[in-house]
């Protein structure tokens, strides 16, 4: 009985023709998961800013990553997890909030609205259309680029760049103990990928972790967190309120900015993956979208900020995930998460970083892939690459690659190679610009 359902199972995930197996898909869902792991301390840290309890929204955070990574594995079957974006939960607390004094809950609704939002204009095909409008040229771009945006937030977190007000960035500090305990996790999974070891970063990540700990470096307070903390949140959305119309910009941006930067990094991970078609697209993408729709709102009802793609799962894929079960691992562990709690805090910043820093210069190798020698091509990729990572945002990296593509399009005369939607794109997204100036 247990042989059949497995084999079952692995037809269903297509194991043989993703040429992958148990024990490298469960490998990969918990590196996946280590790696992303940060998001249930960091995501209550920011949003208590906002007047939510810490309790509540840990739990939340738990169970709507563990619900839409799930729902990717089984239902989408992709390695892909998910969990309340970084950036957008920024936006929720310190703009929103605190900046306009909208009430966290009805800051939910907004997030809520735009969840139904996304849920619409994937029913009716326009996110859909928005993928097929982004030209091919700009995959390996978004892509590297997000290579570069993940190696810049370890680097960052790692201490060996800092803020600099001369400079912007500068050199950290090599002597500080946690950047050298960083440092050293680098070297170790380099050193592991050089031997081709499969569960590189998974070991890199505990080794670095456990001569933190030896160092005493490893420092954390337990805590305690269970279902009956949901209550400070769940279903204190205020839709009503969002629905306002001076709200209305509000839910654009939660909109525009998840669905853009969900995009990216479904492009990315896909491409790393080696799970685009013949045609540079992506199979399954309805049920991705609706995925990603369906966990914003479950997010808002629970009382967390819009749930998307987390480009950390390109870690999983670098350690061998190819199909959804990788995802449901991943999404298990952040159930198992609300009753290890304690231990989950022992894993350091310093153990984390590395396993980014590296991730992003795998993610390098797509620009190979680029026709550097075509400026109409070379530009927008390069535009792409830079502005991800200097801007801190995938969604301005796409505009300006997607509308620099267009317009040396037709300054060149190739404008019967451009897709007629990448037009109606790059106009929106000028519009975009000049609305909200890119601050998102």
């Amino acid at each position: 009985m247990f042989r059949q359902v497995t084999a079952g199972l692995e037809r269903y995930f297509e194991f043989r023709r993703l040429n992958t197996n148990w024990k490298t898909e469960i490998l990969a869902g918990v590196t996946t998961f280590i790696t992303m792991a940060y998001i249930v301390f960091v995501n209550p840290s920011i949003l208590k800013d906002a007047g939510m309890p810490v309790a509540a929204v840990f739990t939340a955070t738990c169970l709507s990553a563990a619900f839409a990574t799930i729902l990717m594995g089984a239902f989408a079957r992709y390695p892909i997890a998910l969990a309340p974006g970084m950036g957008l939960n920024a936006y929720f607390t310190y703009t929103v909030v605190k900046g306009m004094g909208v009430p966290w809950e009805t800051a939910l609704g907004a997030v809520f609205l735009s969840g139904v939002a996304f849920l619409i204009l994937t029913l009716v095909g326009i996110r859909q259309w928005i993928i097929a409008a982004i030209p091919a040229e700009l995959y390996a771009a978004v892509s590297a680029g997000i290579g570069l945006f993940i190696a810049f937030i370890g680097l960052r977190n790692a201490g060996i760049v800092k803020a600099d007000p001369a400079t912007l960035v500068s050199m950290g500090n090599l002597r500080e103990p946690n950047t050298a305990l960083a440092v050293f996790g680098i070297l170790t999974i380099a050193a592991l990928r050089a031997w081709n070891v499969r569960a590189a970063i998974l070991i890199g990540i505990l080794s670095t972790t456990l001569v933190g700990a030896v160092a005493g470096l490893v420092h954390w307070q337990p805590q305690s967190y269970g279902w009956s903390d949901l209550s400070g949140t769940m279903l204190h959305l205020d839709v009503r309120g969002a629905a306002g119309l001076g709200l209305l910009e509000i839910v654009f941006v939660f909109l525009f900015v998840d669905l853009f930067d969900n995009v990216g990094t479904l492009m990315a991970v896909t491409k790393k993956a080696g799970l685009l078609d013949k045609d540079n697209r992506i199979p399954r993408v309805n049920r991705i979208l609706f995925t990603d729709a369906t966990a914003t709102i479950a997010g808002s009802l629970l009382g967390t900020t819009t749930v998307v793609s987390y480009i950390e799962c390109a870690a999983g894929v670098a350690a061998g995930g190819r199909s959804g079960v990788t995802s449901v691992v991943t999404g298990l562990l952040f159930v198992a998460t609300l009753f290890a709690a304690p231990l989950m805090g022992a894993i350091p910043s310093a153990a984390t970083a590395p396993a980014l820093i590296v991730v992003g210069g795998l993610m390098m190798s797509a620009l190979a892939e680029i026709a550097w020698d075509d400026a109409t091509v070379a530009v927008p990729a390069f535009l792409t690459l830079v502005t991800i990572p200097l801007t801190f945002s995938i969604a301005n990296g796409l505009a300006w690659g997607i509308i620099s593509y267009v317009l040396l399009h037709l300054v060149r005369g190739r404008a019967r190679q451009v897709p007629w939607a990448a037009y109606v794109l790059a106009v929106l997204l000028l519009i975009r610009f000049v609305y909200i100036g890119g601050r998102t």
